[in-house]
């Protein structure tokens, strides 16, 4: 069973967990460091994946009203359409290198929906896959979502998991391009508030039994 290392870093602005990424793939890609999952926050900022000319259409706030409410726009190197980052979401960050026996994308996406889906049922919420799109899903809302990036089977990006996000700033977007379905969070679901730091903890579990690792001492 191979280590992983869980680093829990708080709330991070994105384009300086973009940076950490890339030295950390390169880190993951030269066996300096074990597989790796970094957990945190970011504050409000709405993700554009590679399709950027698709994902910016999808963006139904002006630059004024984003501007007002302190939420920054930035185009990213994942997949996956836009999205929106803030306190309160859990969002992991998997290093891991799939070589030589999970070399296989859609079984990655699936992992990390399983993940979710795991995490719900601690927490009493049956969540599930709605097929044809990414991510774990209560009913027809979306509880979290999936947007990665993989160069020679070293993964990056990862995916967003609303534990007591507030949803109004998915009123921005189109989330993940998707005009027809809703999105929702732990914290709702449950009725009372579960902060993103406690989620972690179960999601830690959860992550470590679906990709079969050992997980070592959590980090700060």
């Amino acid at each position: 069973m191979r280590e992983l290392a869980v680093r829990r870093l708080g709330l991070v602005p994105y384009v300086a967990a973009l940076d950490l990424q890339k030295a950390l793939v390169e880190d993951r890609r030269a066996g300096r460091i074990p597989d790796t999952l970094l957990l945190l926050e970011h504050p409000h900022v709405i993700t554009l994946g590679v399709k950027v000319a698709d994902a910016r259409t999808h963006v139904l706030a002006t630059p004024g009203s984003l501007a007002r409410r302190g939420v920054e726009v930035v185009e990213t190197g994942r997949g996956g359409d836009v999205t929106y980052h803030g306190p309160g979401q859990l969002v992991a960050y998997p290093i891991l290198d799939l070589t030589p026996d999970r070399q296989d994308v859609h079984r990655y996406v699936r992992d990390l929906e399983a993940v979710m889906i795991r995490l719900c049922a601690a927490y009493g919420v049956a969540a599930h896959r709605i097929a044809g799109f990414s991510g774990a899903w209560v009913g027809d809302r979306k509880i979290g979502a999936i947007g990665v990036r993989i160069s020679r089977w070293i993964t990056s990006h990862g995916l967003a998991f609303n534990a007591s996000t507030d949803l109004s700033f998915f009123d921005l977007i189109v989330p993940c391009g998707i005009a027809d379905r809703g999105v929702t969070s732990l914290s709702l679901e449950v009725g009372r508030p579960v902060p993103a730091d406690e989620v972690a903890d179960a999601f830690v579990q959860a992550f470590a039994a679906v990709f079969d690792r050992s997980t070592a001492a959590p980090a700060r």
